[in-house]
C-alpha cells in the first residue's frame, strides 16, 4: 500500500546528561499549581483517587540516585578480563601495515587482534532502514581491515588483566597508514570529482515526498520566503558511558549493555555474529541515559562478543568520555533550505524544503531513516495546499550520525518555526499572528495534513492562551519596543515555538511501507502470584524514564491492587522475551497501552473464576476498586482471594487452566500527537553578543497523563537539551578530519547554573487512538525549546536587519553576525 494512503489512515475516534526523565520536578511545583491535573474518565484508570493522575515518586530512584544498582561497569565476573580499543587518527587512509606482536609483551596483556583477525567472522554492522530500494549501504566492519573512513574508527583491541593495562598496551601496536583526503563538507561531497569515502561516491540516497502542487503553489504567490538553516552536529553525551560485558558459557553467551535496545540487538547481534539467536541472551541493566545514543548496534558490542567467542573468558569494555566523543553516534548535522510561498495576509500556500544529511562515514542502525521522519513534521501544525520534500544522504568521513532526541521532528520544528517568523516579519505582523492565521484549530480535529498523518486531537488555541497568560506577552512587548526606541544596547527579543510532534513509533504498516526493517508493536505480561502480588513483564526497555513506576500506577489502578504489590521486570531477553523496545516517545503509548490490555485479560481470567466459586454467571459480576462483586448482591471477592483460589486448584471452572498471567502484543493503528506552545524571552548585548534567557515558559499537551512528576521530569530535561543546541553544543572538526571537541572542556554542555527556571503547564487534550488517552512527552520540549530560543534571539536583532544566527548562538558568534550585517549597510 501506498505510504500516502497508509499515513492517512483515519483513527477511530472514542529527560553529562541524566536519564531521559531530566532532572525531576519537585513537589512544591504541584503545589504552587504548576502542573495541570485532570481527572480522566476512563473506568478505573484514573479514577478520582486512584493511581494514574498521582504524582508519585519514582520507586525506582531508591536505587538509581543512590548508585546502588547494577550498572554495566558495576558487573565483576570471574576471571574478567578488560578490552581496549586502538582507534585511528587518521580521518581516511589505508591501512598498510599492522604489527600486534609488540603490545603482546606488555604486562597483564592477555591477547592483540587487529581487523585482519576478525575479517572473517565480524561481518558488517546493520542498517535497518534503506529508506529508497536503491540506498547505499557500504560495508562497515566492527574493526577496520584495510581503509578508515573516520577518526576514532577502531583498528586494533588489546585484552588485559586490568583495564589500565590493556589501555597502556595499546601505544605499543604499530600501524601504518597510507593518507587519503578526507570528506568534510556536503555540498563538496556532492561536487563532480570530489574524493570518495567509498567506491560507490559520497550520496547514499535521494528520497521525494510530496503533496499538492508545488508549482501552482509558488506560481504567482504574492509573498515567497527562502531560507537556509543549518543544523550543527550534536554529540549526545548520556551520564553514563557505553559499557559491554559479554561472557560465553559452552555455545551460549550473555552480553550486559547499556543499550535502549535489548530485544532488537540480540537479533542484529545474531544476524551479524552467527551466533543462534536462542543462544544469545542481551541483558540492559540500569542505564543512565541513551537519547537515542544507545539506539544502536555497536562496532563494540559486536567485538565483545568474538573476544569472548575466542578466548573462552568474559570481557568488559567500559567506554572513557573523550573516546565516546569520537565513537558516540552524532545527532543532527543537517543543512535545511526551506522555501514557503503565502498570500499577501500570511496565509500558506506551500512548503518546499531540501534538505542535506549528513550520514558520517557509514549508515548504522537507522541512519537514513532519520531525517525521513521529519519529512512529515516541515508542516507543524498548519494547513497549506501544497508540500514538497526531498534529501538526499550524504557520506563524509566523519564519525556516523543517528537517531539523537526527537530523531528528524526537532529538526523539522525548527525550520518551520523559523521561518514562521520571517513570514511575520516580511507581511509586517506580529509573529503569534501569523500562526494563528495558519494552524489547524481544535474544531477540525481529526485534521489530514499536507503529508498525509491524521492529527487525531489537538487544541493549539489552549495551550497557546494558557502559555501567553504565564509569559506576560503584551507585557514584554510593551517593553521590547521601549528599549528599541531608546536604541538600548541591550535589547529584549521574544521567540515563539508552537509544535507539534509524530511519536508512539509506530503502527507496524507504516514503518513497513516506509521500508524499516522491524515493526512497531510491544508486548506485555502480567502475572498474579499466589499471594495477590503482580509482576509485570514489559518489552520497553527504561533508561530514566521512570517506567517502573508508571506501570505500577496503570496496574495498581487496572487490577486493584496496591502500588507497592507491584513489580515491573524489563531488559532481559530471558525473562522479556519479547519487545521493541523504547525510542521514539513509544514506551507509554505502546508499551504502556499493552500493558492495559494484559491486565484486562487477567481480569476477564479472574472473572471466570470468582463467578465460579460465587456461584454466579461471569455476565453478573462486575469489577471494581479490586474486588469483583455479584451484581445486585452483598456477595464479593477480592483479586488477591481470587489468586490465591488459582493456585490452590481445588474448586475452578472445568478446562480452567489455574493461573492468572496474561500477554498481550499491541500495535498502534496511529502515531500520537503531542503539541504545545514554548515561548522564550532573551536578553542581548548587542556590543558584546553576550545572550541570557530572562524568561520561558513551556505549555504543552500530552494527552492524558499518568504521572505528573515524570511528565515533568521529562519536559525539564528536553527543554535544556533543545536550549543546549540553541546556546551551547557543537561538534567541530577541523580541516583534517579531527574531532576537536573530544572532552567536556571542548564540548559545553550546560550545567544548572547555565539555564534559567522554567514555567510549565499543561493543557490535556486526550489521544484518541488508545484507552489511556496517551500521548508522548520524551522528546517534546526537546523538539519545541531550540526554535523558541533562537526565534527570540533573532527578533531582538531583527531592528539591526538580522535575519539568522546560526547555532550555537554562543556571544561570538552573535557579535559577528551582528558586524557582519553592519559592514554590509556600511
Amino acid at each position: 500500500m501506498p505510504v500516502h494512503r497508509l499515513l492517512q489512515h483515519r483513527p477511530r475516534r472514542t529527560a553529562g546528561r541524566a536519564g531521559d526523565a531530566g532532572d525531576h520536578a519537585m513537589t512544591e511545583q504541584l503545589e504552587a499549581g504548576t502542573v495541570t491535573q485532570q481527572v480522566k474518565e476512563n473506568g478505573a484508570l484514573g479514577a478520582p483517587g486512584g493511581e494514574v493522575g498521582k504524582a508519585r515518586r519514582r520507586k525506582e530512584d531508591a536505587r538509581l540516585v543512590t548508585g546502588r544498582t547494577q550498572w554495566t561497569d558495576n558487573i565483576q565476573l570471574p576471571g574478567l578480563l578488560h578490552v581496549a580499543f586502538l582507534r585511528s587518527p587518521m580521518a581516511h587512509a589505508r591501512i598498510t601495515r599492522v604489527d600486534t606482536s609488540p603490545a603482546r609483551t606488555r604486562p597483564g596483556v592477555v591477547a592483540v587482534f587487529s581487523g585482519q583477525d576478525f575479517a572473517g567472522e565480524q561481518g558488517s554492522l546493520p542498517c535497518a532502514w534503506p529508506v529508497t530500494p536503491d540506498t547505499v549501504i557500504p560495508d562497515h566492519p566492527p574493526m577496520a581491515v584495510s581503509e578508515v573512513r573516520y577518526v576514532g574508527e577502531a583498528v586494533a583491541c588489546v585484552i588485559a588483566t586490568d583495564r589500565y593495562k590493556a589501555a597502556d598496551a595499546l601505544e605499543a601496536i604499530e600501524i601504518d597508514y597510507e593518507p587519503l583526503e578526507p570528506v568534510l563538507d556536503m555540498n563538496e561531497a556532492l561536487a563532480e570529482g570530489s574524493p570518495k569515502v567509498h567506491e560507490t561516491g559520497n550520496e547514499s540516497f535521494t528520497w521525494k515526498f510530496a503533496g499538492g502542487d508545488i508549482e501552482a503553489a509558488f506560481r504567482e504567490a504574492p509573498v515567497v520566503i527562502d531560507r537556509t538553516y543549518v543544523q550543527q552536529r550534536l554529540i549526545p553525551s548520556a551520564m553514563e558511558p557505553r559499557a559491554v560485558v559479554a561472557q560465553t558459557d559452552g555455545d551460549s553467551f550473555t552480553l550486559h549493555t547499556s543499550t535502549q535496545i535489548p530485544h532488537v540487538l540480540r537479533v542484529m547481534l545474531a544476524l551479524t555474529t552467527g551466533i543462534p539467536e536462542h543462544k544469545l541472551r542481551v541483558i540492559a541493566p540500569d542505564v543512565g541515559g541513551g537519547f537515542g545514543s544507545k539506539l544502536q548496534v555497536t562496532a563494540e558490542e559486536v567485538l565483545c562478543l568474538l573476544i569472548t567467542r575466542r578466548l573462552g573468558k568474559p570481557v568488559k569494555w567500559t567506554e572513557a568520555r573523550s573516546e565516546g566523543n569520537l565513537t558516540v553516534h552524532h545527532g543532527r548535522d543537517q543543512i535545511q533550505h526551506i522555501r514557503v510561498a503565502a498570500d499577501a495576509d500570511g496565509r500558506v500556500r506551500g512548503v518546499q524544503v531540501k534538505l542535506l544529511a549528513d550520514m558520517g562515514a557509514y549508515l548504522m542502525l537507522v541512519t537514513p531513516g532519520v531525517p525521513i521522519l521529519g519529512a512529515f513534521m516541515y508542516n507543524g501544525i498548519y494547513k497549506m495546499d501544497a508540500y514538497d520534500f526531498t534529501c538526499t544522504g550524504v557520506f563524509t568521513t566523519k564519525m556516523p550520525t543517528d537517531a539523537y532526541r526527537g530523531a528528524g521532528r526537532p529538526e523539522a520544528t525548527f525550520a518551520i518555526e523559523r521561518v514562521m517568523d520571517e513570514l511575520a516579519a516580511e507581511i509586517g505582523v506580529d509573529p503569534m499572528e501569523i500562526r494563528r492565521r495558519n494552524w489547524i484549530r481544535h474544531h477540525e480535529f481529526p485534521y489530514t495534513t499536507i503529508c498525509g498523518l491524521t492529527y487525531d486531537s489537538g487544541n493549539y488555541e489552549a495551550a497557546t492562551d494558557r502559555a501567553l497568560a504565564l509569559f506576560g506577552y503584551d507585557k514584554l512587548r510593551a517593553e521590547q519596543s521601549d528599549r528599541r526606541e531608546r536604541e538600548d544596547p541591550v535589547q529584549l527579543g521574544i521567540g515563539i515555538s508552537t509544535y507539534t510532534e509524530m511519536c508512539g513509533l509506530a503502527p507496524s504498516r507504516v514503518l513497513g511501507s516506509l521500508s524499516y526493517a522491524a515493526g512497531g508493536w510491544e508486548h506485555a505480561d502480567v502475572r498474579v502470584l499466589p499471594t495477590g502480588k503482580v509482576e509485570v513483564v514489559t518489552g520497553t526497555s527504561p533508561h530514566g524514564q521512570g517506567h517502573e513506576t508508571a506501570w505500577s500506577q496503570i496496574v495498581a489502578d487496572s487490577l486493584g491492587v496496591p502500588f507497592e504489590d507491584v513489580a515491573v521486570l524489563h531488559g532481559d531477553t530471558a525473562s522479556s522475551h519479547k519487545g521493541m523496545d523504547t525510542y521514539g516517545s513509544r514506551s507509554l503509548a505502546v508499551g504502556g497501552i499493552a500493558v492495559v490490555h494484559a491486565c484486562d485479560k487477567v481480569k476477564e481470567k479472574a472473572r471466570q473464576v470468582a463467578a465460579h466459586l460465587m456461584e454466579a454467571s461471569p455476565d453478573d459480576v462486575e469489577f471494581s476498586e479490586g474486588r469483583f462483586r455479584v451484581r445486585g448482591t452483598g456477595t464479593s471477592q477480592t483479586i488477591q482471594e481470587i489468586a490465591l483460589a488459582t493456585f490452590a486448584a481445588h474448586n475452578l471452572p472445568d478446562g480452567f487452566e489455574p493461573r492468572l498471567d496474561a500477554s498481550a502484543t499491541f500495535d498502534p493503528e496511529s502515531f500520537s500527537f503531542p503539541h504545545g506552545t514554548h515561548l522564550c524571552a532573551v536578553e542581548v548585548d548587542t556590543e558584546t553578543g553576550a545572550t541570557a534567557i530572562r524568561s520561558y515558559v513551556a505549555v504543552d499537551d500530552v494527552g492524558n497523563v499518568v504521572n505528573p512528576l515524570i511528565v515533568e521530569g521529562q519536559v525539564h530535561g528536553g527543554i535544556a537539551q533543545g536550549i543546549a543546541q540553541a546556546l551551547f553544543e557543537e561538534a567541530v572538526y577541523d580541516s583534517d578530519g579531527n574531532l576537536l571537541t573530544t572532552t567536556m572542556a571542548d564540548y559545553l554542555l550546560p550545567s544548572a547554573a547555565d539555564l534559567p527556571s522554567f514555567t510549565t503547564d499543561r493543557t490535556e487534550t486526550p489521544a484518541t487512538t488508545n484507552p489511556l488517552g496517551v500521548k508522548g512527552v520524551g522528546e517534546a520540549g526537546t523538539i519545541a525549546s531550540t526554535p523558541a530560543v533562537v526565534n527570540a534571539i533573532v527578533d531582538a536583532l531583527r531592528p539591526h536587519g538580522v535575519h539568522d544566527v546560526r547555532m550555537p548562538c554562543t556571544p561570538e558568534r552573535v557579535w559577528r553576525t551582528l558586524r557582519s550585517v553592519e559592514g554590509e549597510s556600511a
